[in-house]
């Protein structure tokens, strides 16, 4: 027989004879004359309808079990579906439990109740419409980056450099150093998970003009908030010979738009789920149609006349909370919001010196988005040695940076980049309420399930 998948058999055109479908019960109801089941593979969100004689039945043929149907694929007199599948064979691969599974036949189950199941919530159609999506966005993104010409780097995951300045790091240990006496680093340098991959990046921008990673992340945030994660996926390009913000904040909006377009071209019925389901309000097919671009010291402004009173009181030379991200994106009415030259002080060393005063600026530009706040980061890299040098000899840091003073001796070019958290990506286009539902395993602090 046949093996079709249940996505093939569904979009079949043309009736079969012996033919072969393995899969999970999503459904059972037996009548006098005839048995129903629904079966799924998760290769499409639709199940299979299968049809059979009700002698077939078994008591073990419960819902969520796992089953190989043979028989004949033939159309479906049913107008919402083009193909049914007429059992001759059903065998039982696997049975179910269905009084201790967790999830329900034709139970809608919130993503609350499931996330206490990390190793069963896949099979829930919410969770495997969006494993299907990530998978698409995750292959479009890479085809985004290849198709402008982009060389795919894989960045180190331990590191002995801490990007951000953030400090949030994890430390990598050894489990047999608690025997020795001695403290030893097994790389005779304390070692970290990584928190961007830029600074490798920027080595490689040095040989390829375009350059670009997408892997995980770590941040060691003591956060359980619902947009952030301690490790999540990040997509990361640095751009050669670029002299302007717009060239990165171009990349940007197309690299959104582009990858956005595939999704919904590729899963249009998994992200109708979230349309229908989780986030009804949303239109996300209107993203970026508009965007609006502020300056740092303009959005202060706006959040100083502000009717409303913020937790954080704006100042400038603050960073922007989250209270503060939401009101500029409902005061630009809703759209992403470009802000751009943040204060000197702020920003780490690496970012460039836009020499304006008196109010000091490096040229940084976040990308602000509905409903969840920052989704990109980015900016011109400082490619001048004298004001490199002079930051970091400020900030104590000659000696470890000496390799990326070295980068401006040897053919340095103006460059930049940006980096955007592929989960918010995510949460951003389906209307996700929380990170921890658009990752298969979510890790944040006191919390790491399987």
């Amino acid at each position: 027989a046949l093996r079709l998948r249940v996505r093939e058999a569904l979009g079949a055109r043309e009736p079969a004879d012996a033919v072969r479908v393995q899969g999970w019960v999503r459904s059972v109801r037996s009548q006098k004359e005839v048995l129903f089941l629904h079966i799924n593979d998760g290769s499409s969100l639709e199940s299979l309808q299968v049809v059979a004689d009700p002698s077939l039945e078994k008591r073990d043929l419960t819902f969520g079990s796992a089953v190989e149907v043979q028989g004949k694929l033939v159309k479906s007199p049913h107008r919402m579906q083009n193909m049914e599948l007429q059992a001759e064979t059903i065998r039982v691969v696997g049975p179910c439990d269905i009084w201790s599974f967790p999830l329900k036949m034709k139970e809608r189950h919130p993503l609350e109740y499931v996330r206490q199941f990390p190793h069963l919530r896949c099979r829930n159609n919410t969770l495997s419409a969006l494993l299907r999506i990530r998978s698409e966005a995750t292959a479009g993104i890479h085809s985004f980056f290849q198709d402008n010409g982009y060389v795919h780097i894989h960045t180190p995951i331990i590191t002995s450099n801490d990007c951000e300045g953030a400090g949030e790091l994890f430390q990598i240990g050894v489990s047999w150093a608690k025997e020795s006496a001695v403290n030893s680093h097994f790389f005779n340098v304390p070692a970290f998970l990584t928190v961007s991959g830029q600074l490798h990046l920027e080595v490689m921008a040095g040989a390829f003009t375009h350059v670009f990673t997408f892997g995980p992340t770590f941040r060691a945030e003591n956060s359980q908030s619902r947009r952030h994660l301690a490790e999540f996926y990040m997509v990361e390009a640095e751009l050669s010979f670029t002299e302007s913000l717009q060239d990165i904040m171009q990349v940007m909006e197309d690299l959104f738009k582009t990858v956005t377009c595939t999704v919904l071209s590729k899963c249009p019925h998994d992200v109708e789920l979230f349309r229908k389901y989780i986030a009804p309000a949303q239109k996300v097919m209107h993203i970026f149609s508009s965007s609006c671009r502020i300056s740092y010291s303009e959005a202060m402004e706006i959040l100083k006349q502000a009717p409303q009173t913020f937790t954080f009181k704006p100042e400038w030379g603050c960073d922007l909370q989250t209270e503060h991200e939401k009101y500029l994106v409902k005061h630009c009415g809703e759209v992403p919001v470009f802000v751009v030259n943040y204060p000197y002080d702020l920003k780490p060393f690496y970012m460039r010196d836009n020499e304006d005063g008196p109010q000091h600026t490096v040229a940084a530009v976040d990308l602000l988005v509905p409903g969840v706040g920052e989704l990109c980061g980015g900016s011109l890299r400082e490619e001048r040695l004298p004001f490199l040098e002079s930051r970091l000899q400020r900030l104590g840091l000659t000696d470890a940076y000496q390799w990326y003073l070295d980068l401006r001796k040897f053919g340095s070019v103006p460059h930049g980049g940006f980096g955007m958290g592929f989960e918010r990506y995510l949460q951003y286009i389906l209307g996700v309420d929380n990170i921890k539902d658009v990752i298969p395993f979510p890790r944040f602090s006191h919390s790491c399930l399987l």
